[in-house]
């Protein structure tokens, strides 16, 4: 079977980014672990209400989105202003948590992580309960900095059935 000379061109202009993204080095391996590590001191600290140690860990990029896990639309940019930082820091109280990394992403400039918040907390006032999270963010790089761009988080760690998936995609 003959290939194309673009088919020929494209695999052989592909196979060096192909091998480069399989061979993580020492230092891109150090890297995500540390953000490995950061992310889950800063999942715990959410969840604790300590938001100053939360805002130390890692920075939010100027142009974050959040897919909140109580849903609804996207929102742009975070207010890092004290005054928000102490109205987070009463609605998410005495809690912690632990990551568990489903699958992690790095490239020079990107760096994503599916994973599992396990996590427990009071969250606006009700008791401490259980409220680990299914989350998805994406790390943008920055010079030596990482930055999080994005975090999907949403509760259905737990499998649904349809019914209740009907019920929620109606908003109900």
């Amino acid at each position: 079977m003959a290939i194309s000379r673009r088919a020929a061109m494209t695999m052989a202009l592909a196979a060096p980014l192909t091998m480069r993204a399989a061979q993580a080095t020492p230092a891109a391996e150090s890297v995500l672990s540390d953000i490995i590590q950061r992310t889950e001191e800063q999942a715990a600290a959410f969840m604790a209400g300590d938001m100053m140690r939360w805002a130390s860990l890692i920075r939010l990029d100027d142009d974050f989105t959040l897919m909140q896990p109580f849903g609804g639309p996207a929102s742009h940019g975070f207010d890092g202003s004290p005054e928000r930082l102490a109205e987070l820091a009463r609605f998410f109280r005495n809690g912690g948590g632990k990551l568990e990394v489903e699958k992690s992403y790095s490239s020079d400039e990107l760096i994503v992580l599916v994973m599992i918040e396990r996590q427990h907390g009071e969250v606006g006032g009700l008791p401490d309960q259980d409220w680990s999270l299914r989350v998805t963010q994406v790390y943008r790089r920055h010079g030596s900095d990482w930055r999080l761009a994005h975090r999907h988080a949403d509760p259905l760690v737990g499998k649904i059935g349809l019914e209740q998936a009907a019920v929620l995609a109606r908003g109900a």
